[in-house]
């Protein structure tokens, strides 16, 4: 298991620590964090947020990142550890495990309705049968619906959208871009 751990030990000269919240706060101010790259979505929403331990007077919160080299990771360390000092926790260590890796199952149903509003396509959203012969899974996939009019007469630009968890598909009905969240 790959686990990197960040440790945010308060001031000494901060005030005594207060009793210590319990799992429905912890939850609940996790789940008001928002996914820096997609901010309709909470990081629990999106599934990254693997759960969360006391270990004495330290909180420890497991976090799995949509991949290996996320370029928010450090944006959701440092969300996550101002919530839990909002929560008045003195120390808490964000333990980054990359095992088992992410994967688009893990987001929330009420996730992928967000993000379809949004403009992002979620795995799962519609039907698609993925031919996995050939160099490009994503060039074979037919019938992702355009979020905006709903046309699957679609296609992809790039194996990559706004993220590297995404890919660009264009609608060739109403010509609008759109991200596809791949499936992972």
């Amino acid at each position: 298991m790959n686990v990197a751990t960040v440790v945010d030990v308060a001031d000494p000269t901060d005030e005594p620590m207060q009793a210590r919240p319990g799992a429905a706060a912890i939850w609940r101010a996790l789940h008001d964090v928002p996914d820096p790259e997609i901010p309709i979505v909470s990081i629990v929403e999106l599934g990254i947020v693997r759960g969360f331990a006391w270990r004495g007077d330290v909180l420890h919160v497991a976090v799995t990142p949509t991949y290996s080299g996320c370029p928010a990771t450090d944006v959701i360390r440092d969300d996550i550890r101002a919530a839990m000092r909002r929560l008045h926790i003195r120390e808490s260590r964000i333990d980054m495990t990359l095992s088992p890796p992410w994967s688009t199952d893990w987001i929330a149903p009420e996730a992928k309705d967000k993000l379809l509003a949004f403009g992002i396509v979620p795995p799962g959203a519609v039907q698609a049968r993925v031919n996995v012969a050939g160099i490009s899974p994503l060039r074979k996939q037919s019938r992702i619906a355009c979020p905006r009019c709903g046309s699957t007469d679609t296609s992809l630009l790039a194996q990559f959208g706004s993220t590297a968890c995404k890919a660009l598909y264009r609608c060739e009905s109403c010509r609008e871009p759109f991200d596809y969240f791949k499936p992972l």
